[in-house]
């Protein structure tokens, strides 16, 4: 069987959102962070941290509200 599928593309570019432990964030962000124990970090594609939200969901939304596309990384 020979048949191509199409693979899924998008136009807008690709963030990353991934687990992070507040305990590997710098002191000054911990302690804005009270009680918190993990963040979702989001990337551009090219590795660059855009933000840190306290809900994975969230992480996927605010990317979406600024046109990029999310992915998990584990």
């Amino acid at each position: 069987m020979d048949e191509k599928f199409p693979i899924p593309t998008t136009l807008r570019p690709i963030a990353y959102v991934r687990p992070v432990a507040t305990s590997d964030l710098p002191d000054e962000i911990r302690e804005q962070l009270p009680g918190v124990t993990r963040v979702y970090a989001i990337h551009h594609e090219e590795g660059e941290q855009l933000a840190l939200v306290t809900d994975r969901t969230m992480a996927f939304v605010m990317a979406r509200q600024n046109d990029y596309e999310p992915v998990s990384v584990h």
